[in-house]
């Protein structure tokens, strides 16, 4: 493999040219131009592992309810779980929650990248995009799209899922970012590999950049970048009985240690017989597939309305349905409710 450093673009041209297409083409984003650490943080944090359409509604939400970090530290969990509801990996929602007392109780954002770093949920990537955005710190922001952007123009074939690939992109990125304007040049690392060099039919017709690029040159556009082959997906089965009676029904919040920590379920069974709540079960749907990271659910949905309470492991609580909107729920919960 050519070493990336070696290019005969060289970083000055490859740098210029995507900063001109920035100029011309960056994507108009809300939280952009803003220099507020909180916006930008808030953002990158939803963005994680949200499409931009509907992060951006989500972040507008956000910033609606909780205004500045302060208003964010003094939320209770569930106001924050709530709103954060149908985003999922809700642990971004709990760190981010952490972070912000952090923050109030430092007296403010830090303002070096080792600082940022130190915020509950805040890595790498996240620090180098707030901190290049609020502060103008030169670090480079290296994320899916600009591992891909890089890869191709380079030719590199390191898999990106590697920590020899993660030090062979960041040490790049690094060397083509421009000190002066690290903001910008990360958000076009960003934009471009979002818009025009895609994982799929890139717009290599068009780059700025095409004169130069490896993958374009030998032909491996749809090959690069490299991952390693993906972990085993792991099948679970869960079984959710919603119980009614006397307008009210039982909810349990979900322990650490397993998926949707902190958020609120029904009557909850996995790998045990159905339990007798002292009435029938009827059966509202089955199999009801749910994907997650390395994961798929299927669920069984059961409705049981009891003349008489049944008696509940200590942890589920009676709630009268029509606050059940209070209380955030995962996705597929919302699903067994549209059953209903």
């Amino acid at each position: 493999m050519q070493s990336p450093l070696s290019d005969n673009l060289g970083q000055t041209g490859f740098t210029t040219a995507l900063l001109e297409w920035f100029a011309a083409y960056g994507r108009e984003l809300p939280w952009r131009g803003i220099g507020d650490p909180y916006g930008i943080w808030v953002s990158e944090v939803i963005l994680q592992q949200t499409r931009i359409e509907q992060g951006r509604d989500y972040w507008l939400r956000f910033m609606a309810a909780f205004p500045t970090v302060e208003a964010l530290a003094e939320a209770s969990e569930d106001e924050v779980l709530r709103l954060w509801q149908g985003l999922g990996y809700y642990s971004r929602a709990r760190n981010m929650h952490a972070a912000a007392r952090q923050v109030v109780e430092q007296g403010g954002f830090p303002h070096t990248i080792e600082g940022l770093r130190a915020l509950k949920g805040v890595g790498d990537y996240t620090a180098a995009a707030v901190g290049s955005m609020a502060f103008g710190l030169p670090a480079a922001a290296v994320d899916g799209n600009v591992y891909r952007v890089l890869a191709r123009h380079y030719g590199i074939d390191v898999p990106i899922n590697t920590t020899r690939g993660k030090r062979t992109f960041e040490a790049l990125a690094q060397e083509l970012l421009p000190h002066d304007n690290a903001s910008a040049f990360n958000q076009a690392m960003m934009d471009f590999g979002a818009t025009w060099c895609t994982p799929r039919s890139p717009r290599c017709i068009d780059c700025p950049v095409a004169d130069t690029c490896d993958a374009l040159r030998t032909g491996r556009v749809n090959l690069l970048p490299v991952k390693e082959k993906k972990l085993k997906i792991q099948e679970r089965r869960f079984t959710y009985i919603y119980i009614r009676h006397e307008g009210q029904t039982a909810l349990h919040r979900r322990p650490a240690g397993d998926i949707w920590q902190g958020l609120w379920e029904p009557l909850f069974v996995e790998n045990a017989p159905l339990p007798d709540l002292g009435c029938p079960l009827t059966l509202l749907a089955s199999g009801v597939k749910h994907v997650l990271t390395h994961r798929i659910l299927l669920a069984d949905f059961y409705l049981a309305e009891p003349t008489e309470k049944p008696v509940l492991p200590a942890d589920y609580i009676w709630v009268n349905e029509q606050d059940i909107d209070y209380y955030a729920l995962p996705r597929l919960i919302e699903r067994l409710l549209e059953k209903l």
